[in-house]
């Protein structure tokens, strides 16, 4: 496991090799872990003394969004999203999501996040801005930070999405080939996927605003109210993706459909204008003769040229009525 140790001050932020150290320091102290070995992972357990559970929810990709609260600290998780390439299919994407979780105490804030994930690196020169801020407010202040960095790549998701859903519109208005309908199937799945992990997010940020978390500053519950905020503008995107790609999944269907009207109508009209010619020849094909009531034409000069001209002229006449209804 990676730890990385740091104290916010009001001249600056200080780094640490020892947990202790930094605890022990004065300011807001950020103690990040990176999942690796379990013994430094129990250590900042009992260190802060935080609840197994909560350490293992932390570290279960399983787990939904929550804040739940632990006597003197609060423990919050959130998950980053991403779009990653499905090997299956070329143009198809899926959302790729990590667990990151918080534990809020009075000055400290400790961090479980995977290794490989950068938007969460306390050594970031994004964390060690304005580390007079953090001192004067808390490692509440932090703790939202951290939330706000978070929701805002959900943001940069959502671009995506809306990209992917713009090129398979035009497709789908311009030639709907049968392997659009699998596209945007897909990206509905993203949508739902993505819906899975905002909706309990709103949720569990929102109970940071209320001022039901006593770790939470009466003055920075308008920074969780701004988080919150954003979580319900993404819920509201997710929405209106989700309708954008049932409509043009409506618009693909409908174009189907309408393509195959317009072959059984021209089939329709064919097999109408080979009825009666059908039945012409049908009826001369009897061959009837020797009889008194065989079939004059049979025995006359000009009765096959005749019947083809006639023929003709019922195919043409057909074809004429059907053209002006407009079905050719």
């Amino acid at each position: 496991m990676t730890l990385q140790a740091v104290v916010y001050t009001d001249t600056g932020v200080e780094e640490y090799d020892d947990v202790g150290a930094a605890v022990d320091a004065p300011g807001e102290t950020w103690i990040h872990a990176s999942a690796g070995e379990r013994s430094d992972l129990d250590a900042i357990r009992e260190r802060f003394d935080i609840h197994p559970l909560a350490v293992e929810d932390a570290l279960d990709e399983n787990t939904r969004p929550k804040t739940e609260e632990y006597g003197d600290h609060t423990f919050v998780l959130l998950k980053t999203t991403r779009l990653s390439q499905r090997d299956d299919v070329a143009f198809g994407k899926e959302i790729h999501t990590q667990s990151v979780g918080l534990f809020v105490g009075d000055g400290w804030l400790v961090t479980i996040a995977p290794p490989d994930l950068e938007l969460v690196a306390p050594t970031a020169p994004a964390w060690t801005r304005d580390s007079s801020r953090v001192a004067d407010r808390g490692a509440d202040f932090l703790a939202y930070r951290v939330l706000d960095a978070i929701v805002d790549d959900y943001f940069d998701v959502l671009d995506e999405i809306e990209t992917d859903i713009e090129a398979v519109e035009e497709r789908v208005l311009q030639d709907p080939e049968p392997e659009i309908l699998e596209e945007l199937n897909g990206v509905r799945r993203d949508l739902l996927a993505f819906r899975k992990v905002a909706w309990p997010a709103r949720e569990a940020v929102s109970s940071l605003a209320r001022g039901d978390v006593p770790q939470v500053a009466e003055s920075n519950e308008k920074y969780f109210r701004d988080v919150s905020d954003h979580l319900v503008q993404v819920v509201d995107l997710i929405e209106t993706y989700r309708d954008l790609t049932g409509g043009s999944r409506d618009i693909y269907l409908n174009a189907v459909s309408q393509s195959t009207n317009d072959v059984m109508k021209t089939l329709t009209v064919v097999a109408t204008i080979f009825i009666p010619l059908t039945f012409v020849v049908g009826v001369y094909g009897m061959n009837f003769a020797g009889t008194p009531f065989a079939m004059p034409e049979l025995g006359w000069t000009y009765g096959y040229p005749a019947t083809m001209l006639g023929m003709t002229l019922v195919a043409a006449l057909l074809l004429g009525h059907f053209r002006r209804q407009g079905w050719l």
